[in-house]
């Protein structure tokens, strides 16, 4: 299995959702979150899974998981096709559960992508 490439999604708009969190975090959160996106594009997908860097939230997005003594970082993500897999945004978790409004973000983001790339 190929290893994966995570791209962050720049909207029509011109803005970058994930950019715009990442920015925004402190400076070791900012480090931390960098940090495990480029362990998962350097061991795969399996091993994030078993280390619970990345999970699966739906049958359309999933989360990937960063955290800095109390404060935890997610950026949500889908996959397009093969080793290709789109950051749609980051938020930061203050609940048990993903919040709903965050996977819906997320849906909405991939629809925009879709509909975008539909070439």
């Amino acid at each position: 299995m190929k290893k994966p490439k995570f791209e962050f999604y720049t909207r029509p708009n011109g803005n970058n959702e994930f950019l715009i969190f990442y920015k925004k975090l402190p400076k070791k959160d900012q480090a931390k979150l960098f940090a495990t996106i480029d362990m998962i594009q350097e061991k795969g997908l399996l091993i994030a899974k078993e280390m619970e860097w990345i999970k699966k939230i739906d049958n359309e997005i999933y989360e990937i998981r960063s955290k800095v003594s109390s404060n935890i970082q997610r950026a949500l993500y889908f996959h397009v096709k093969d080793d290709r897999f789109i950051i749609t945004h980051g938020f930061t978790k203050k609940t048990q559960k993903t919040p709903l409004k965050e996977i819906a973000k997320a849906k909405s983001i991939k629809r925009e992508f879709e509909e975008e790339n539909n070439d």
